[in-house]
């Protein structure tokens, strides 16, 4: 069922129903071109409704919706509330006025397609995650194929494919393109101009001189005109806009939000739980987001999706959001006021006595959330024993992925029965060891491992405790070390392009017996050095301890890239036994 088949059908459920028979207009249809929609947003004529959540969408997705409009291909419609009284409203990520209105108009479905324009047509900058603003650059081919651009993949996390592959292969695929992500060599390409810049200017001069384009005789002069004025027409592209009217309360509105949102699954089950949570109790997205950022300045990020999942469970001790919608507005507001205690004792708990500076160094964030409710079980107050009980699951259930073996929420809720039965940590040890057979690791258990393994994240906590440090500065590595030079990166300890020209297997090459932990500025600094080169100077300067300390070979033969697997299968083993010794701390 599409969003026009689901209204209808709630459309006929409305005049079915005598209690609504008296509402003779429940919606309204209209054709608004992006323009005036994009400046009813900057007028703050259209608001977003709390229940939204945040703008998410990748720059690649955003590249492929412009290639859709610029093609005039279909493009989903836009969904809207009008509504006399003011409900609570989050920020849209794109600047807006002061509202001057009476009546409010809120987006309900839409938010990401055109926040992303906004941000184009307007020149203006997205507010991401803790209020960082950043422009959407996208570049567009003025010598772009008349073909069909085929959407963008979706792993914008994985980078080592693009910057590993061949590079005239990769040059052909973007100039195949005719919308693509901003990089330093596009933009410095004669025909490849910023999509921001021709919508906020009217102007083709620049944008044909930097194409070579000299005057109106030149060959490319009428083709690249056409292209710039196709582009600026994205401006007028019509979206169908269904406006809900003002008879319907905020709680069917959210009943239709996540409807509509649950059709296609585009939405993840915290973000309709949120929409549900703030239909009961208004304004608690604020509340949340206060929380989110007080982590945040206190060193230690986590997202609305964890508060909200420690909601749940503090709620109902168990990890799913289907009860949301029977549990009444005072017992959630109770049970937030509870889940806070229980994430605060959690990430204190991490930082303190594991010694994890950041959640991304946990496999899974729902460890904490375990954390949280033993706990709290326990009243915040736990014996040396259970202390150090716990603190050793936290790091097994990290480096054997306990919740990356199935189903999150049912591994999630086996915990918390477990708990619920017996408040003991043995008894988390028990269903841990039922799911991966073994507590120990094997040095087999590391091969072909690259840096998303829980393995990984793991070496760097041994490290750290082993008071390992970067190669130059001497600074104890950290995940939360102050300054771009200085933040924390893994580094190739055989560069890639040695290994590669040694004709190495890209799988080998990114091995995580290959990686170390450096800051930015030394890792630039080794460059394509091999390790026979320079860790001589490391240990000159710092000791063999340095190499020691990141379970480092100190054979000086194992340092040769002909003799890269035997270095790869010592350091394995190394690894292995910290990380043995890891468990056992």
């Amino acid at each position: 069922m599409n969003l026009d088949e689901l209204l209808t059908d709630m459309v006929k459920f409305h005049v079915r129903n005598p209690l609504t028979q008296r509402h003779k207009s429940v919606m309204t249809d209209l054709e608004l071109p992006i323009r005036e929609l994009v400046d009813k947003i900057e007028r703050s004529e259209i608001l977003l409704p709390e229940m939204q959540r945040k703008y998410v969408w990748k720059a690649t997705q955003v590249s492929d919706l412009l290639d859709s409009l610029y093609r005039g291909y279909p493009s989903g419609t836009i969904l809207t509330w009008q509504t006399d009284s003011k409900p609570a409203t989050r920020e849209f990520a794109v600047e807006q006025q002061e509202s001057k209105y009476s009546k409010f108009e809120l987006l309900l479905d839409g938010q990401q397609r055109l926040t992303c324009l906004s941000a184009l047509l307007k020149g203006k900058p997205v507010t991401l995650n803790n209020k960082v603003k950043r422009p959407i650059d996208i570049l567009f081919n003025l010598e772009h194929p008349e073909s069909i651009q085929f959407v963008s993949k979706r792993d914008d996390d994985n980078n080592e494919d693009l910057a590993d592959a061949n590079e005239t292969e990769k040059q052909k695929s973007e100039n195949n393109k005719t919308f693509a992500v901003k990089t330093a060599k596009l933009a410095n390409s004669v025909h490849w101009v910023s999509v921001r810049d021709v919508f906020c200017d009217e102007d083709d001069k620049k944008f044909l001189k930097k194409a070579g384009v000299e005057g109106w005789d030149d060959k490319n002069h009428d083709k690249y005109r056409s292209r710039l004025q196709k582009l600026r027409s994205i401006k007028e592209y019509k979206y169908r806009v269904t406006m809900l009217d003002n008879t319907k309360s905020y709680e069917e509105v959210t009943e239709i939000f996540v409807r509509v949102n649950s059709l296609g699954a585009k939405l993840r089950s915290s973000d309709l739980a949120l929409a549900q949570i703030t239909a009961k109790w208004p304004g608690s997205l604020s509340i949340f987001q206060s929380f989110e950022q007080e982590c945040y300045d206190k060193g230690f990020p986590i997202d609305l999706a964890f508060c909200l999942k420690n909601l749940v469970v503090f709620l109902t001790n168990q990890s799913r959001y289907k009860e949301l919608n029977t549990i009444p507005h005072e017992k959630i507001k109770e049970g937030w006021s509870t889940a806070k205690v229980g994430i605060e004792f959690a990430i204190n708990f991490l930082r303190s006595n594991v010694k994890v500076d950041s959640p991304s160094l946990l496999s899974s964030n729902w460890v904490a959330v375990v954390v949280a409710i033993f706990g709290s079980l326990c009243n915040y107050k736990l014996t040396l024993e259970q202390e150090k009980e716990l603190r050793q699951w936290v790091i097994a259930a990290s480096i054997k992925g306990r919740f990356s073996r199935g189903s999150s929420e049912t591994l999630l809720d086996q915990d918390l029965t477990a708990l619920e039965k017996n408040t003991s940590v043995a008894s988390l040890f028990q269903l841990l060891d039922t799911q991966v057979g073994r507590r120990e690791i094997l040095s087999s258990d590391l091969t072909n491992r690259n840096s998303r393994s829980s393995y990984f994240k793991s070496m760097y906590l041994a490290f750290r405790n082993d008071g390992a440090v970067d190669w130059h500065s001497s600074l104890k590595i950290s995940w939360s070390s102050v300054g771009k030079k200085h933040q924390l990166q893994f580094h190739h300890i055989f560069p890639k392009a040695v290994l590669a020209e040694a004709g190495t297997e890209k799988q080998k090459i990114n091995d995580i017996c290959n990686l170390a932990f450096i800051d930015g500025l030394t890792n630039r600094r080794l460059g394509t050095q091999p390790p026979i080169e320079y860790f001589p100077k490391i240990i000159d300067g710092l000791g063999e301890q340095a190499l020691r300390n990141q379970c480092i070979p100190i054979d000086k033969n194992l340092w040769r890239v002909e003799n890269y697997d035997d270095f790869l299968e010592q350091r394995r083993e190394l690894v292995t036994l910290r990380l043995n010794q890891l468990l056992k701390e």
